[in-house]
C-alpha cells in the first residue's frame, strides 16, 4: 500500500516498520512492498528494515496466489497485513488491521472489485487470523457488523502522530505562505474527490467566507469537484510543508461522510490548528470536544462554523490549545508498543 501519494494506511504501515524493530531487537523484521519497491521521496519514513518486493500488485488477477508463494518463500512466523490485502491462500499465521468497512458500508463509493474482494477475501480469511486490529471504536462497529464478526475479535489501537507535526514559528509560516502565494488568512480543506469525502459540501459557500478557501486534494481536484478558480489549490505537500500549511490556517476543514480515524484532523490538532470536522465516522471519536463538529450535509453550518472562527480569536486559541492537548494523547509509538503485545500473543509468546 505505500506507493505514490502517502495517504493515512501508508504511513500507518511505515511508522510500525521504523518502530517495531526498535522494540524487540532480537526478532528480524522483514517488510513485503508493491513489486515497484517504496518511493524514493519517503524522507524519515523510509524503512530501513529489509524489503521483499512482491511479485503481484494489490487487486491483480493473480495477486492471491503469489502471495501466497511470496510467504512461503519468506517463511515468516508471522505476518501482519497492515491494510486489507490479506494472504487468503496462505495457512500461516496472520495479524491483521483493517482501518474500515467503507467498502461494503458505501457501495456506491467503491469500485466493484473491492467490494467483491472484500467479501470474498476479507471477510473469510479474517475470520480465521489469529488477531484483529482497527484504529477506532466506530471502525470496530462498522467491520464487526458488515463483515459478520464479533465485536471482541477486533483490538482497537488508534493512529499516532508524530512529533514532527508540531506549532512553527511565525517566521516559518510567513516563508511558507510567500513560497506557496497564500494569503495571510486562510481556510484549508482536506480530502480527495471521492464522494464520501464530501467536499462538494464546501462548493454553496467558497466564494463567500471571509477568507481564501485552499484545497489540498490532489492534482486537479478543483476541476473535478467544480469549485472556481477563486479556490486556490495545492498539489500535495511534503510532511514539513504540511506542517506549516495545517498551522497557518484560520480553520482545517475535514468534511468527510466516512472515516475510520481521521488521520489529518488529528494531524492539525498537533499543528495548533482549529479543526471543523463532520460528526460522522470516527471524527466524533478522535476529535471529541476539540474540534467544532458540524453536519456533514449542511453546507450553511459550515459557513457558519467558519465565521465563528475567523471573528473570534479566543475560540481560536481554546480550540487550538485543546487540540495540542488531545493530540499528545496519540503516538504512533503507543501504537507500536500495543501491536507488539498483539504480535506476542498471536505467537503464544508471554
Amino acid at each position: 500500500m505505500v506507493r505514490g501519494h502517502l495517504h493515512g494506511i501508508a504511513r500507518y504501515a511505515l511508522e510500525l516498520a521504523r518502530r517495531l524493530p526498535l522494540l524487540e531487537p532480537g526478532w528480524q523484521f522483514i517488510g513485503l512492498t508493491a513489486p515497484a519497491g517504496v518511493p524514493d521521496d519517503l524522507g524519515a519514513l523510509a524503512p530501513r528494515i529489509p524489503l521483499v518486493k512482491a511479485t503481484s500488485d494489490f487487486l491483480a488477477p493473480l495477486e492471491q496466489a503469489t502471495l501466497a508463494t511470496d510467504l512461503l518463500r519468506a517463511r515468516p512466523d508471522l505476518f501482519h497485513a497492515t491494510s486489507f490485502s490479506v494472504p487468503a491462500l496462505w495457512p500461516g499465521k496472520l495479524v491483521a488491521t483493517i482501518h474500515d468497512a467503507n467498502h461494503l458500508a458505501l457501495p456506491e463509493s467503491a469500485s466493484p472489485s473491492r467490494t467483491i474482494y472484500y467479501r470474498l477475501v476479507v471477510a473469510p480469511r479474517a475470520a480465521r487470523a489469529q488477531a484483529l486490529i482497527t484504529v477506532s471504536e466506530f471502525s470496530r462497529r462498522e467491520i464487526a457488523a458488515h463483515l459478520g464478526l464479533a465485536p471482541e475479535r477486533l483490538q482497537v489501537i488508534g493512529n499516532g502522530v508524530d512529533t514532527s507535526f508540531h506549532v512553527p514559528m511565525p517566521q516559518e509560516l510567513a516563508d511558507f505562505r510567500e513560497r506557496r502565494g497564500l494569503p495571510a488568512r486562510y481556510f484549508a480543506a482536506v480530502g480527495n474527490p471521492k464522494p464520501f469525502k464530501n467536499l462538494r459540501v464546501l462548493l454553496p459557500i467558497a466564494e463567500g467566507l471571509p477568507a481564501p478557501l485552499v484545497l489540498l486534494a490532489g492534482r486537479g481536484a478543483r476541476r473535478t469537484l467544480g469549485f472556481s478558480e477563486k479556490v486556490i489549490e495545492l498539489s500535495p505537500l511534503p510532511d514539513e510543508e504540511l506542517v506549516r500549511f495545517y498551522a497557518g490556517a484560520c480553520a482545517v476543514l475535514v468534511p468527510s461522510r466516512y472515516e475510520g480515524f481521521g488521520l489529518p484532523a488529528l494531524e492539525a490538532m498537533a499543528c495548533g490548528a482549529p479543526v471543523i470536522a463532520s460528526a460522522a465516522g470516527a471524527h466524533p471519536e478522535i476529535v471529541g470536544g476539540a474540534g467544532l463538529l458540524v453536519s456533514p450535509d449542511n453546507s450553511l453550518a459550515w459557513r457558519e462554523a467558519c465565521l465563528r472562527l475567523f471573528r473570534d480569536d479566543g475560540l481560536r486559541r481554546e480550540l487550538s490549545e485543546a487540540g495540542r492537548e488531545r493530540a499528545a494523547r496519540s503516538s504512533w509509538d503507543d501504537c507500536a508498543k500495543q501491536t507488539l503485545q498483539v504480535y506476542r500473543r498471536a505467537l503464544g509468546l508471554p
